[in-house]
């Protein structure tokens, strides 16, 4: 299963010395894209695997497809973790595994625990012997620092354009297209990998890039540009759910080769696929303003006046804090919109 764990030597190889006597609590700490999410599903695999994490057993296919009952993934419904969800991960922590003697808890996006984090640090800091928390985070924010000292700690690290775009070679695609995919993923093998199956990323960039030129200080404009990049974050989407009604119709096909009357644990799948569908649009708008930024980063070069420098500067910063907020689920609408007008302002 830690085959799965790609462009990250040194974390695969702390679980790998890990498997053998296994920890009560792994903070994994990276950029989102690193592959911490795909790396702590292997290593459950691993961990509740009687073989463990031999890759072929119906264990290692239950937790990869999110079905298996002793591989809970928390993820946070509001902004950030709630008091409320912090209980249910106390209660969960302490029920007895289905299937073994190991469950494995995995929650999502810690550095946004917040005022939580005091409700979870008894529980993270001695849970019952047959639970293992793996904690995610893309950063260690101060309210982490106590729990963080109570976990294992596993760094992953943003990859460099020629690695990805060698994962992506060697996962099957066309040199070229990896190479593309790999300049515009920021360092994500996630993104890179979806980016290298889709044909319509660069004409979604080209519209986040145009932005600038395309501000005429009114009101029209600005709520048509925003339509337009709220548009383009579906599209991919769009390419997200075929692959997931793929995926879907593959197990279905095993379920009925099996005798099984459905797909077992298929709401969990469909959640799974939810939350990836939610995780993919926000990814997308995230990197549609990476590429605004750098626009008007590159006309920063070329600008002489002090206040047309003041005004780029003003025009960065506008798109760097609406970055920041999106991370806290905002309305889209409102917070493009609102962006778009700060920027037309800014220039006039």
């Amino acid at each position: 299963m830690l085959d799965r764990v790609v462009g990250q030597g040194r974390a695969r190889a702390v679980l790998e010395a890990s498997l053998a006597a296994p920890v009560h609590a792994y903070l994994f700490v990276g950029p989102t894209g690193s592959g911490k999410r795909e790396a702590a599903r292997a290593f459950a695999a691993a961990l509740v695997c009687p073989d463990g994490g031999c890759g072929s057993c119906a264990s290692c296919h239950d937790v990869l497809a999110g079905r298996h009952p002793d591989v809970v993934v928390v993820e946070r419904q509001g902004a950030s973790i709630s008091v409320d969800e912090a209980r249910q991960v106390t209660s969960l922590a302490q029920r007895s595994p289905r299937h073994g003697g190991r469950q494995v808890v995995i929650l999502a996006d810690f550095h946004l625990v917040d005022e939580a984090a005091p409700a979870l640090l008894k529980t993270i800091e001695e849970p019952p012997a047959s639970t293992v928390f793996v904690i995610l985070a893309d950063a260690l924010p101060p309210g982490l620092v106590t729990i963080a000292s109570r976990c294992l700690r596993v760094e992953f690290r943003g990859l460099d354009e020629e690695t990805l775009a060698a994962l992506l070679v060697a996962e099957g695609s066309d040199p070229a297209a990896a190479a593309t995919a790999a300049a515009a993923a920021g360092g994500r093998i996630d993104r890179a990998r979806l980016l290298a199956n889709d044909p319509g990323f660069a004409a979604r960039q080209e519209r986040w890039r145009t932005v600038p030129e395309r501000l005429d200080g009114t009101g029209m404009t600005v709520a048509v540009l925003t339509e337009e990049l709220l548009g383009s974050a579906d599209e991919l989407v769009v390419v997200v759910k075929a692959r997931q009604e793929a995926e879907l119709k593959d197990l279905a096909a095993a379920a009925e080769r099996a005798g099984d009357r459905g797909v077992p644990g298929r709401q969990a799948i469909e959640d799974r696929h939810r939350r990836e569908q939610r995780r993919v649009r926000t990814d997308e708008l995230r990197a549609g303003l990476g590429t605004l930024v750098s626009a008007y980063r590159s006309q920063l070069r070329g600008s002489e006046p002090a206040r047309e420098t003041a005004a780029l500067l003003a025009c960065c910063g506008a798109i760097d804090t609406a970055a920041e907020l999106l991370e806290r689920n905002p309305n889209e609408t409102l917070l493009l919109q609102s962006l778009l007008l700060a920027l037309d302002a800014a220039r006039r």
